[in-house]
């Protein structure tokens, strides 16, 4: 196991997991983005912090596309995550959903969100 508690087969299992559940659509450019972020904002919450200078060039990267298309990807999952998805799982996560009225959280909340939360199911609580 790695320091911070699951090996990456188990981290990326627990983030697709929590991702289908709020209702990330697996046939979207985002979702492979988006499950990268959260990966990467697991291991190391920096990359929140400055997610046009850190992750998203890191992501373009990884997946030979550009930072702009990253952002435009994950942005367009979250959207229809956020019409579409577990409205219940959006409630637990971030204390609101789409049936509170309140818009959607943005790319680098839903990512921090999303992390924090499988940090903490790491760690057992």
């Amino acid at each position: 196991m790695e320091a911070s508690g699951f090996n990456r087969f188990e981290l990326e299992r627990c983030v697709t997991d929590l991702m289908l559940d709020v209702g990330v659509p697996a046939h979207l450019k985002g979702y492979h983005y988006l499950r990268e972020a959260i990966v990467m904002s697991e291991r190391d919450m920096e990359v929140v912090n400055s997610v046009t200078k850190l992750l998203y060039p890191e992501i373009a990267k990884r997946f030979r596309t550009t930072d702009q298309k990253v952002e435009r990807a994950i942005r367009n999952a979250i959207e229809v995550s956020w019409e579409r998805g577990n409205q219940q799982t959006f409630e637990v996560i971030f204390g609101y959903s789409h049936c509170t009225g309140k818009g959607r959280p943005t790319n680098s909340e839903y990512i921090a969100r999303i992390a924090d939360r499988i940090r903490l199911q790491e760690r057992g609580f």
